[in-house]
C-alpha cells in the first residue's frame, strides 16, 4: 500500500505540470487492480491519466473501477474511445456495466457496441438478477469429441485469444449440447492423434440459467474446479460461470449478509462514497421497526409494575438478563446463518439443530446461573451491600438459565423458518432476535418473581 501511495503521490504531481505521457511506465509496472486504485483516488485528472494506459491494460482496470468512477470516464470519453472499451469487455464484465449505470448512459454503452455484442447483453440482462444466467460469460473454448488433441490445440490458438479462459474447454455436439469437459493439462499429457471423446469427462457438474448464483460460487470451494458450466433447459451449453466471478458473488453476498445482519437496508457503493442522506436512507427503516418494537418491553414492564415495586432490586437485573439473552440469542442465529449461507444444514435439518442448541444452552445457562448465583451472593452483598436476598437470586438466576435456552432455541430456528419462506435468513440475526428476546425474558422473569415472591 505504501508503494501505490508514493506513486499516486508521484502521479499528482506529473498532473499538476500537466506531462501525462512519462506517467505510462510508471502505470505499466502495476497490476489492473492497483491502476484502479491508484486512478480512483484522482478526481478530475481521472480521465487524462487513464488515456495513458495500453488499449488491453485500458480495459482491464476499467473493469476493477466502482461504478461512479465508471460513469465519471464514460462520460469524458469519446465515441472511439467508450467503443474501445466496450469492444475489449468480456460479455458478463459489459452486462454487469450496463446494469450499473444509468440509462442515459446506458444507451450510449450499447450504441458503440457492435450488433452481435449488443445481442449478447440484451440476452444476459434477461436473466433474472441472482441468477446463474446473470453472471456467466459466453465466451468460453468449445471442442468436438471426433476432433484429435492436435485439431483440439489449433483451434484453441485460433479461438483462443477472445475467450476468458482456454485451460477448461467444454465438448458439445452439433446442437450444442454439453457432451463432456477436458483440460489443457489432459490434452497435453496425451498424443496427438488420440480423439477428445477417449479423453474428456462425461459427468459434468453443471449448473442451469436460473440456478441462484450463490450456489454457483459455493460449489467452487466443494469442487475446487476453475470454471463451471451453465446450460439451458436443453442442456445447451449458453455460458460459464469463471472462479473470478464465483469471488465477487461470495464478496457481495458476505456483505449484504453482513448489512442484513446488523439490520441494515444493503449498500450498493463503498462506505466513503456512500452520501450522508443515502447512508440515512439506508438505516432508519430497521431502527423505526426495531423501536416501535422495543416498546413492548415497556409494555410488559409495566403490566407487572406491582411485582417490581414489592421488590425494588428486581430492576437492577433487567439488563443483565437482556444483554445475557441477546447475546445467546445471536450466537446461536450468527452460525446458523452461516451453516445455511455453505449449505451444511437445510430445513430437514431443523429439528437435530434444535437438539443441538437445547443442549448447549442448557449447559452455558446453568454455567452461568451458578456464576451469577456466587456473584450475587459474595460480590453484590458482601462488597456492595446490596441486601439481595436468596430468593431474589434464585429467581435471578433460574430465569437466566431459561433465557439462555429461551434465546438459543428462537436463534437458531427463526432464521432456518426465514429460509423455509423465501426470506433471507440474515433478517433474523441480532437485532430482531434481540428484541424477541428481550420481551420473552422479561416475561419469564416477571412470571418466576410473581410466583417465588408474592
Amino acid at each position: 500500500m505504501e508503494k501505490l501511495e508514493n506513486i499516486l503521490n508521484e502521479i499528482k504531481m506529473a498532473a499538476e505540470t500537466g506531462r501525462y505521457a512519462p506517467l505510462r511506465g510508471v502505470l505499466e509496472t502495476l497490476e489492473a487492480p492497483d491502476i484502479a486504485w491508484v486512478l480512483g483516488r484522482l478526481g478530475e485528472e481521472m480521465a487524462p491519466v487513464f488515456r495513458v494506459l495500453p488499449k488491453e491494460t485500458a480495459a482491464e482496470v476499467f473493469v476493477e473501477m466502482e461504478p461512479d468512477e465508471q460513469e465519471f470516464l464514460i462520460g469524458n470519453f469519446t465515441d472511439p474511445e467508450l467503443k474501445n472499451i466496450v469492444d475489449k469487455l468480456y460479455n458478463d464484465d459489459a452486462a454487469d456495466l450496463v446494469e450499473e449505470m444509468p440509462a442515459n448512459v446506458v444507451k450510449r454503452i450499447l450504441s458503440q457496441a457492435d450488433p452481435q455484442k449488443r445481442s449478447i447483453l440484451n440476452q444476459l440482462l434477461q436473466y433474472p438478477k441472482g441468477s446463474a444466467g446473470s453472471v456467466m460469460t459466453t465466451e468460453y473454448m468449445t471442442l468436438k469429441a471426433e476432433m484429435t488433441v492436435e485439431e483440439a490445440f489449433d483451434r484453441i490458438r485460433t479461438k483462443g485469444l477472445d475467450r476468458e479462459t482456454v485451460y477448461t474447454c467444454y465438448v458439445t455436439d452439433r446442437n450444442r449440447k454439453l457432451e463432456g469437459v477436458v483440460t489443457v493439462r489432459e490434452m497435453l499429457l496425451a498424443r496427438r492423434e488420440e480423439r477428445i471423446g477417449d479423453l474428456m469427462d462425461r459427468n459434468v457438474v453443471s449448473f442451469h440459467t436460473l440456478d441462484d448464483r450463490e450456489q454457483v460460487a459455493q460449489a467452487f470451494d466443494q469442487y475446487d474446479f476453475l470454471a463451471f458450466p451453465v446450460v439451458d433447459g436443453e442442456n445447451r451449453l449458453v455460458g460459464i460461470v469463471t472462479v473470478d466471478d464465483a469471488m465477487d458473488i461470495l464478496r457481495e453476498e458476505n456483505s449484504e449478509d453482513i448489512e442484513i445482519m446488523a439490520a441494515i437496508v444493503p449498500y450498493e457503493k463503498p462506505y466513503l462514497k456512500t452520501g450522508t442522506f443515502e447512508t440515512f436512507r439506508k438505516r432508519i427503516p430497521w431502527l423505526l421497526v426495531l423501536m416501535v418494537s422495543a416498546t413492548f418491553t415497556g409494555q410488559i414492564i409495566s403490566y407487572f409494575e406491582n411485582a417490581l415495586a414489592a421488590q425494588a432490586v428486581l430492576i437492577s437485573f433487567i439488563p443483565m438478563l437482556m444483554d445475557t439473552g441477546g447475546n445467546s440469542g445471536s450466537q446461536a442465529a450468527v452460525t446458523v446463518v452461516r451453516s445455511l449461507s455453505l449449505q451444511e444444514i437445510r430445513f430437514k435439518d431443523i429439528f437435530r439443530v434444535i437438539w443441538k442448541e437445547a443442549r448447549v444452552a442448557l449447559l452455558c445457562g446453568v454455567v452461568l446461573a451458578a456464576a451469577n448465583f456466587l456473584k450475587i451472593l459474595l460480590v453484590d452483598n458482601l462488597i456492595f451491600r446490596s441486601g439481595v436476598s436468596v430468593a431474589v437470586a434464585a429467581v435471578v438466576c433460574v430465569t437466566l438459565c431459561c433465557t439462555v435456552l429461551l434465546a438459543k432455541l428462537v436463534g437458531c430456528s427463526l432464521p432456518m423458518l426465514a429460509k423455509k419462506c423465501g426470506f433471507d435468513p440474515a433478517v433474523m440475526a441480532s437485532p430482531f432476535i434481540t428484541t424477541v428476546v428481550d420481551a420473552l425474558s422479561l416475561i419469564l422473569y416477571f412470571v418466576f418473581a410473581n410466583a417465588v415472591l408474592t
